[in-house]
Formats: C-alpha cells, structure tokens, sequence
C-alpha cells in the first residue's frame, strides 16, 4: 500500500455565500471524501485555492480537516515565497499533517538551482514526509527528471512526486531512475489510466471528489491485470474529467458546482477565478446523471 494510500482528492476548500471560509462544511466534506474511496486528503493546493487563503485560513482549515477524518491529509504549505513556505511548513507539522504538499515556486520562474534548493529548505524544516508537486502548466517552470532524482536520493524524507507534467514518457523515465521508496502519482486525471503502465502508484485527483470509488475500481481491476476492464471504468469517467476544468470555468469552478449539485454547500470560487458561469451547474447534473447511467451498466 502506498504511503498515503492510491486515491487522493486536492480538496476544494468551502466559503459560505459572503466568500468567508467555512470550517463546518469543510470537516462535513472531508468525511463524505473519506467514505466515498479517498484514502487520503491534500488541503490547499491549487484546486483548494491556496493563493487566496490568507495564513490564518490555511492553518484553521488544515487543523479542521486533520480533525475530521481519519486518512492521511497532506498540507498544502508550498507558496512561491521560501521562507513563507518554510513558515507554513512548521505550523502544518505541529497540527499533525501527515505530510507536504511542496509547490515548484510560481511565478518568480527560479531556476533548476533556486527550485531545488526550495524544496530543500521545505524539507529539512520538518520531519514529514514531503510530496514535490510539479505542473508547470499553472508555475511556468518544469522541475527537471535531473532535479527531481538529486532531491529523491539525497533528501530522505522527499518521498513522492505528484506528476502533472504530461509527458508520460519522461515520468517513465524518473519512475525506472529512481529510488525504490519514492511513490509517484498521477497529477492529471485524464492520465492517471496510460501512467499506471510507467508505475504510478496512484492519483492525486479532483473529479475523485465524485469518482472516488470508481478509482478504486480501475486501480484494482489494473493490479488483477485485466486491463479492459479497467480501460471501461476510467471509459465512464471521461465525461468528468473533461468536465474538470476548460477556459471558461478552471479548475475548481466546476468542482465546486458538482459538490454544489451534491448537497454541499461549498459557495463559489473567490476571485480571481469567480463564480461559475451560468451553465457549469446545469452541466454537473447532466455529468453526474451520467456517471450514475455508466455505472449501472
């Protein structure tokens, strides 16, 4: 079993109608995850809005969570800032996270020297195992196989990688170089099912937050070596993940609509993503309704 299970959702984090943070709705949703096929939780990474959590947010919400549910929650205490990071790291670990969420620096756009030495610093603050996040889609900078295999072999406690880089070929390549103890995951949910070939051991996911179980069910029906089957339930879920994220509604806007149409009440996403244009709520049900179909066939 991996270290912080196969199936993670990043978890949307719930504001009320005025935008303000709510803790309540937070440990309501946490617990629906864990019960519904999440072995673990990441709290404040991008689709949880981190960059618009002030710290006293992030810490509350982090200790709320912890407190809820009984799986790993992996904090989010990455930002763009080292010493900021540094700073959230240390707290994280004194609210009992059971590990970090280490971000590649965004915007500043460091080089490989100033990335590894980062994560280096997020690292040797804290005892935790530290999962690097790298998606250079949303940072503007690709951690390199190169970087990544130095901080794997030479940081003991830098133990896994969330992938969502989308190049499977080269997360092929880090998976075969690297140490035994490192566990990869998908960060990318349409990838998750063609990066189990390279040896993931799991995915770190946002339609999870509905699709849990049906992860569950393809990473079971992968490990039995049935692969059709397993490529018919990730099939099913095509719909959601398309539904994910898009230009006119990013990644979380839509998340939070599905949670919506599942009696959460998680608000909108605050600016500068904003409210979800008018359709998204209407296209969760349709996706949820046929989720529902799929898996009764």
């Amino acid at each position: 079993m991996a270290r912080f299970g196969r199936v993670l959702s990043a978890m949307i984090t719930p504001f009320d109608s005025d935008g303000r943070l709510d803790l309540d709705e937070a440990q309501r949703l946490a617990r629906w995850l864990q019960a519904n096929g999440n072995d673990g939780l990441v709290v404040a990474g991008t689709t949880g809005e981190a960059p618009v959590l002030t710290d006293d947010e992030r810490l509350s919400l982090f200790a709320a969570v912890i407190e809820a549910v009984t799986i790993p929650v992996i904090a989010g205490s990455g930002t763009n800032d080292t010493a900021h990071s540094v700073h959230l790291t240390k707290e994280a670990t004194r609210l009992g996270a059971a590990g970090i969420l280490a971000l590649c620096p965004y915007y500043n756009r460091p080089s490989q020297a100033g990335i590894e030495a980062h994560l280096r610093a997020m690292a040797e603050c804290t005892p935790l195992p530290q999962m690097i996040y790298d998606i250079p889609v949303r940072t503007g900078r690709k951690i390199l196989t190169a970087t990544l295999l130095r901080l794997f072999r030479e940081v003991p406690n830098i133990v896994a990688l969330k992938d969502a880089a989308a190049n499977p070929g080269e997360t092929a390549v880090l998976i075969a170089a690297a140490p035994a103890q490192v566990e990869v995951y998908s960060g990318d949910d349409s990838l998750t099912l063609p990066l189990l070939a390279s040896g993931i051991v799991g995915t770190v996911g946002v339609a999870t937050h509905w699709t849990g179980a049906d992860h569950q069910q393809m990473l079971a029906l992968w490990d039995k070596g049935d692969v059709a089957a397993a490529r018919a339930v990730n099939a099913r879920m095509l719909e959601s993940f398309a539904f994910e994220t898009g230009d006119d509604a990013p990644n979380p806007i839509p998340t939070k609509a599905m949670m919506r149409h599942l009696g959460f009440a998680v608000g909108q996403a605050r600016l500068p993503m904003g409210p979800a244009p008018a359709h998204v709520d209407a296209r969760a049900a349709e996706v949820w309704a046929n989720l529902q179909n799929a898996r009764q066939q």
